[in-house]
């Protein structure tokens, strides 16, 4: 019988005998490297060639460039709730035997916004990929593997602090909430560009490794600098 999830935040939190450093994540991810700058002109020209001559995912696209503009200098929490918004907004959910004829492929933001379509892990890397271009901090940032009800599911989690209560991003609500409110959700594993974590079990390889490297190579061949996201 699956557990639910503790009103305490502290089932979110890893303890240190849990936490895996992956060397090549950072290599890969980029680590502490300097951010370059994105040539959204290049994308834009590479999505065409790549994804076809669609009208309305180029119009979601530059959507979200308007999107990164527009959030630049805003505070972190208008920040939070303007990206879950946008991509909850944007996209419609449906599975990856629909929308790819896979049974689990993890799309770039690119591919989801000329989709128009995506499954939880797109939702979840796309408001990664878009929170880590506006400047918060990778460490603040994990991708969290979740039981909803009993299903697999992926959300974005934000911590303010290393042992804050964090705040989770989610398709499946409109609103961004602490964890402490999230009882449906049970952590599993998270991980970002520095590790892995598990939430109740030592830390072991990583199945996400392999559909990272894919995401990021098809990121670079969508025109995104090498190590984004960072």
């Amino acid at each position: 019988m699956n557990r639910r999830l503790s009103t305490d935040a502290g089932a979110w939190l890893p303890r240190a005998s849990e936490r895996l450093r992956i060397a090549g994540w950072l290599v890969l991810l980029g680590g502490a490297a300097p951010v370059l700058a994105w040539d959204q002109a290049e994308i834009d020209r590479r999505a065409e060639a790549l994804y076809g001559p669609q009208a309305e995912g180029r119009q979601r696209l530059e959507a979200w460039w308007r999107l990164l503009d527009e959030q630049r200098e805003r505070d972190v929490e208008e920040q939070l709730r303007a990206v879950n918004g946008f991509f909850n907004a944007t996209l419609r959910f449906d599975e990856d035997r629909r929308i790819w004829q896979r049974i689990d492929y993890w799309a770039t933001p690119v591919e989801s916004l000329y989709q128009g379509a995506a499954d939880c892990e797109d939702y979840a890397l796309a408001k990664y990929v878009s929170l880590r271009r506006l400047g918060v901090p990778m460490e603040r940032l994990r991708l969290t593997y979740v039981k909803a009800d009993g299903q697999a599911h992926m959300v974005l989690a934000y911590y303010a602090e290393a042992d804050a209560d964090p705040w989770v991003l989610d398709n499946r609500i409109a609103r961004v909430l602490p964890a402490s409110q999230r009882s449906d959700l049970q952590p599993v594993y998270a991980f970002n560009g520095e590790g892995l974590w598990y939430a109740d079990r030592p830390a072991g390889d990583s199945l996400g490794l392999s559909r990272w490297q894919d995401v990021l190579q098809r990121m670079r061949r969508e025109g995104f600098p090498p190590g984004v996201p960072r």
